[in-house]
């Protein structure tokens, strides 16, 4: 027997404001989240966004076509009742950053890796107050303490909706100082998926695409970019 699917049944969606922030109606009734908790969202833009995905629905309704719904969910569902571990989860990243792991050769890649990530490090070094310590090769290097806890603190000033936007950023990266250097609009979205990709780019360059990874290459940069949305409509 297949699942039940939920299938368009209102007319029109509306992004309107409410107590405590903003929501969406359709046809005038209140959208819950899957646990059925109201979709209270903190910005006007994002629940404009959300209505937006909720008209293009037609038939079926797609989940996988509306991230920025998703992503509020997430927020409300998710992150609110567990914020501390999505929080200690995040800033974890910082103690293995794929900025600071280098390759011990070609000459090449070693140079390229270090003109595309020691001014993102120096950045987080005097901005941030975080810096990290670089090593060749794939042996863990334990980080300065003060540099961890510098970063996370950085994390645990996000709001709820602000994590759900920046946990995909640092996931699909690996890299918690490129999400950062985004979102306090140092690098691009574009210059910070082209930074995180230094070592898949080369392997390209000499050996060619794979059909099937460049598809799932292609559907992470795109979820990058929903991700990079998602946090900038937080306001």
């Amino acid at each position: 027997m297949s699942a039940w699917k939920a299938k368009r049944f209102w007319t029109a969606a509306e992004a309107v404001a409410c107590d405590g922030g903003f929501t969406v109606r359709l046809d005038g009734r209140p959208v819950k989240t899957p646990a059925k908790a109201a979709l209270l969202v903190p910005t006007q833009a994002m629940a404009e966004a959300i209505a937006v995905e909720w008209d293009a629905q037609t038939g079926e309704v797609k989940p996988a076509t509306m991230p920025v719904t998703r992503a509020a969910n997430s927020a409300i569902d998710k992150i609110i009742p567990q914020r501390d571990e999505v929080v200690e989860i995040i800033a974890a990243y910082g103690q293995s950053d794929l900025l600071c792991y280098r390759a011990l050769g070609p000459a090449v890649l070693v140079a390229r890796q270090a003109a595309g990530w020691d001014p993102v490090l120096d950045w987080a070094a005097k901005v941030l107050g975080a810096r990290l310590d670089v090593t060749a090769g794939v042996m863990h290097v334990a980080q300065p303490p003060e540099a961890l806890a510098q970063l996370t603190a950085r994390v645990a000033g996000m709001t709820e909706f602000q994590l759900a936007g920046f946990h995909d950023l640092v996931a699909i990266s690996g890299s918690l100082v490129l999400a950062l250097a985004v979102t306090e609009r140092r690098l691009s979205e574009d210059e910070a998926w082209a930074l995180s990709r230094v070592d898949e780019t080369w392997q390209i360059e000499q050996w060619g695409a794979d059909e099937e990874a460049a598809e799932l290459e292609a559907a992470r940069r795109v979820a990058f970019g929903e991700a990079s949305r998602f946090y900038a409509l937080c306001g």
